[in-house]
């Protein structure tokens, strides 16, 4: 799997999200729009290994993980994270809020209002975080 292919993973599960939600269907909606995070993060990481280079072997081996701050740290986004978080509340607060979306969220009962959390956090235009993470991937 590539950037490419995380990219296009990233705005399917979005996609797959609203449907979702849209059906009344609030806990696959919750996990997916998680998911799309999960993807936006391994395409940023994806974005800083060089094509014809070989990735730092234990950096790699981490990747492979489903915690998005670590995520993010990988993919060498902590500072400037960090940094719009400081400027702009409405960020910071989405972004806590999906940082406790976790791999066992698929295993939970969500309601409407925290998939529509979840989702408005992610998808807004202005603050959202995956327009964010879009300018960087």
């Amino acid at each position: 799997m590539n950037r490419s292919d995380l990219q296009r993973l990233t705005k399917t599960r979005i996609r797959e999200a609203k449907i979702l939600f849209t059906a009344g269907e609030y806990s696959g909606a919750y996990y997916l729009s998680g998911y799309a995070v999960e993807c936006a993060l391994k395409a940023c990481f994806a974005k800083g290994v060089s094509r014809h280079d070989f990735p730092d072997k234990n950096r790699a081996g981490k990747i492979f993980i489903h915690r998005l701050p670590e995520l993010a740290t990988l993919a060498n986004l902590k500072t400037e994270l960090d940094e719009t978080k400081k400027e702009n509340t409405k960020f910071a607060a989405g972004w806590e809020l999906i940082c406790r979306w976790t791999e066992e969220s698929r295993y939970s009962i969500w309601t409407r209002n925290d998939a529509e959390a979840i989702l408005d956090a992610i998808v807004r235009r202005k603050d959202g975080v995956l327009p964010w993470i879009k300018q960087r991937w």
